[in-house]
């Protein structure tokens, strides 16, 4: 074996090879460990209201560490993702010293019962806020689909004046509004029927309960040819 030149020639190759791939896994440890390069800089970006510069330092302690080619901006975007007001962070390395993070916020919509808020995609988040924000409820998960409806339900109430306040998903997956005068619609189970009842009762409504001087409590929109109406101080 020693006698043939090509397989010499193969060994020299390899042994060859695996000192070049240590050397480079050396040389690479050595700079990660380095001093030179520290990242000296970060740069925020993105229109922030509520969270504040303590709040994204405090986060980013202890994980901006090491030298430009150590620090893991995977890290640094998780530690920010935690604060309560950040949505989305992406974080890049820009040479020679600095990272770049684009932060954006939640926009709130809707408080998601006393203890979280919607954001304007249907996502729950655990901002807190004094803004008067509606309200709504349903089962875990659901937010997304309760933020949908609320949309469309909104557009159908317009014409009756009074915003709509409020938005349940009962456990039973049926649907019920309130509207900042007080009147509770139920619309049942069946959302998109729910919504052509809506539209009708709201079409209606102008020659009909518009005229009554009465203010009204509760309508129950789950029947399919007409609905039931409770008036407060009615007699009789």
């Amino acid at each position: 074996m020693w006698d043939n030149p090509r397989i010499l020639n193969m060994a020299a190759g390899a042994l060859v090879g695996i000192a070049s791939l240590i050397f480079v896994m050396v040389g690479f440890a050595l700079l990660l460990r380095s001093p030179v390069f520290p990242v000296t800089q970060l740069d925020v970006k993105g229109t922030l209201a509520k969270t504040t510069k303590d709040e994204i330092e405090a986060a980013t302690r202890g994980r901006i560490v090491g030298n430009f080619f150590a620090v893991d901006p995977a890290a640094v975007r998780a530690a920010l993702e935690q604060l309560p007001w950040v949505r989305r962070v992406s974080v890049r390395r820009v040479w020679p010293g600095r990272l770049e993070v684009t932060l954006e916020e939640h926009v709130p919509l809707a408080r998601w019962g006393d203890d979280a808020l919607v954001n304007t995609y249907g996502e729950r988040f655990n901002g807190r806020t004094e803004q008067p924000l509606p309200v709504f409820l349903g089962p875990a998960g659901s937010e997304f689909e309760v933020t949908r409806r609320y949309a469309r339900f909104s557009e159908l109430v317009a014409p009756l004046g009074s915003a709509l306040e409020r938005v349940v998903l009962t456990p039973r997956y049926a649907w019920q509004l309130r509207l900042a005068s007080g009147l509770h619609i139920m619309l049942g189970r069946d959302a998109d029927a729910g919504e052509s009842r809506l539209k009708r009762f709201v079409d209606a409504y102008p020659a009909t309960l518009g005229k009554i001087a009465r203010r009204h409590e509760y309508v129950d929109l789950r029947y399919s040819n007409g609905f039931a109406l409770r008036v407060p101080d009615l007699k009789g």
